[in-house]
């Protein structure tokens, strides 16, 4: 692998130096040795102060080294070098580097699809029918189950999902293949979203052994709705497209996803918190660590990881008090004396935004359904899908045996 050579111009005066050239007209003295540094990436910006050699900026706050925004600042006030090199020159060292089992791998991709099928056939015949009265035969409820899973699995509209769904009513996965339309009414019913985050949570319970350090955290997804509305003061219709958004914890080590919740796109990340540590807790989860980041600092969701007898690690802020609840001021003392292994510990969150990512590269960014209640459905399919692909990467390179739907004496 490489790394930055020692020699060579710090990283940090370069991207400075390209700030600044790139958003100079921007930038705005605020007072004394203080100055408004626009973001890189968005709207926004930071605050940096010279004279503190301090940012507002996220990197400064979690780390405490001199960002980019202090460099370009500092290019601002006393004029910038005629050039830096564009990139910093790099030489390979040997570093520690995580073996991958790339056989086990292999076979797991390989055969990943059949192997979905099979734990889902299982995770399904847990389901349990609601008796009916007279009237026309319902379908039944695991067999609609099963479809709809099977139909985000394969990232195609429910029409063009019918050949692989009769396909697994074939194979004996399914007793009545459902018609497309069938599973469109089930995903739009709200008595189905708690049945379907107990199948989230039990095809995480197989790796219970396994995960005892977990990250929170949210991401969005596009639908294809928009909120219409007409702007009275410049006479002119506007829209804006409507997002749902999936909070998680995921455990670090297997990207298992333990709790979800699937709320509007406006919902704050904070209050959700507290139902994610306890959901996985009483999933029977031995939580030794939680991470996430500083929009989750709270005294309420600092308690409730301690309280399930996990340890907090969620960075603070700059305008963050040193005293407060024995859970704040135990992870203050952590924060600030001993940084660099709270850090550590911290870093493990990365591991949220890796299950985001797969989530969205391999089951879609965005969802298709309009009905606002089948999509949060169908955001909660799409980590259920996720789930049982890492089951089936278990399978081969942890040698786990998935079963479900056993009581708490039994699960290993």
């Amino acid at each position: 692998m490489f790394c930055v050579d020692a020699a060579v111009v710090d990283l940090g005066r370069v991207r400075g130096l390209a700030l600044l050239k790139g958003k100079g007209p921007r930038f705005r003295h605020v007072a004394a040795d203080a100055f408004y540094v626009p973001s890189s990436t968005g709207t926004g910006g930071y605050v940096a102060d010279l004279a503190a050699d301090s940012c507002t900026c996220p990197a400064y706050e979690e780390t405490g080294t001199r960002c980019k925004h202090l460099w370009a600042a500092s290019f601002f006030r006393d004029g910038a070098p005629a050039a830096l090199p564009a990139e910093p020159v790099v030489s390979e060292v040997s570093r520690f580097t995580y073996p991958q089992n790339w056989p086990a791998y292999n076979h797991a991709q390989c055969e990943e699809k059949k192997r979905v099928q099979l734990l889902l056939r299982s995770l399904c015949d847990g389901i349990e029918e609601t008796k009916q009265g007279m009237g026309r035969p319902r379908m039944p409820l695991r067999d609609t189950v099963y479809a709809a899973v099977m139909k985000v699995y394969g990232t195609m509209s429910g029409r063009r999902s019918t050949t692989d769904i009769e396909a697994c009513e074939s194979a004996g996965h399914l007793d009545n293949a459902p018609a497309y339309n069938t599973v469109f009414k089930y995903l739009g019913q709200p008595g189905l979203t708690p049945l379907l985050k107990r199948l989230v949570d039990e095809s995480a319970r197989p790796l219970t052994a396994i995960e005892k350090n977990f990250a929170a955290d949210s991401t969005g997804f596009a639908t294809q709705t928009y909120v219409r509305w007409h702007d009275f003061r410049h006479g002119e219709d506007r829209r804006v497209q409507r997002w749902v958004k999936a909070h998680a914890m995921v455990g670090t080590l297997t990207n298992i996803v333990t709790a979800v919740e699937v709320t509007e796109g406006s919902v704050n990340d904070s209050p959700m918190f507290t139902g994610l540590v306890e959901r996985t807790a009483a999933n029977g989860f031995d939580m030794r660590e939680v991470s996430a980041d500083k929009a989750y600092l709270s005294h309420a969701n600092l308690a409730v990881v301690e309280g399930v007898g996990a340890k907090p690690f969620i960075p603070f802020k700059t305008n963050s008090a040193k005293s407060g609840s024995d859970a704040w001021e135990r992870m203050y003392h952590l924060y600030s004396l001993h940084q660099e292994d709270f850090l550590k510990h911290y870093h493990k969150r990365s591991n949220v935004e890796s299950t985001f990512s797969a989530i969205k590269r391999k089951f879609g960014a965005g969802v298709r359904s309009k009905i606002p209640v089948a999509q949060f459905n169908e955001v909660i399919l799409k980590c259920l899908c996720h789930n049982l692909s890492m089951l089936v990467h278990s399978i081969h390179e942890l040698k786990v045996e998935p079963q479900f739907w056993m009581s708490r004496s039994e699960a290993p």
